[in-house]
């Protein structure tokens, strides 16, 4: 074999490996950043496989369950007659909507404590997303009065010319 072809075989090869450690970088990247979105009686009947899941799930925050403590909130999520206990422990304290009643998503996994951990946490107000009561007035629309405009003696300001 000339000295040409095995520099051609060497590059070869070093390629081949890098492109393989990249994919193998790639593919596991993804298998750990991938979650699972189940439901509290979904969760329930994981049986093991529950433990070793990233899982994402849904319900509604019980009222009067939040005990915070920093950025340390343990709190129970309800589903119709279904209850899960969240611990979330992230680095960002939670959302403002986070409240009683409101609907919250916990990301992170479950443990054989039965508890959920919580490493992401996301939340909106109930009473913000509920539909109008009848002969209320709609929010975010114009108000009736005509808009004030500038008289001719005044400038954008408002200065008197």
């Amino acid at each position: 074999m000339s000295s040409e072809s095995s520099k051609y075989l060497k590059f070869g090869g070093a390629t081949v490996l890098i492109l393989m450690m990249l994919g193998y970088l790639a593919y596991t990247g993804v298998q750990e950043s991938k979650s699972y979105y189940v439901t509290i009686k979904e969760l329930r009947g994981l049986g093991d496989s529950a433990y070793t899941k990233r899982l994402r799930v849904a319900g509604n925050v019980q009222p009067g369950s939040i005990k915070r403590s920093g950025t340390h909130v343990d709190f129970i999520l309800v589903e119709q007659d279904l209850s899960l206990p969240v611990s979330y422990a992230g680095t960002e304290p939670p959302p403002d909507t986070f409240k009683d009643n409101s609907q919250a998503l916990a990301e992170g996994s479950f443990g054989k404590d039965g508890v959920f951990h919580a490493k992401g946490l996301q939340a909106k107000c109930a009473s913000k997303y509920a539909p109008a009561k009848p002969g209320d007035p709609a929010t975010g629309t114009p108000n009736s009065a005509p808009p004030k405009t500038m008289t001719e003696t005044q400038d954008s300001k408002g200065v008197t010319l």
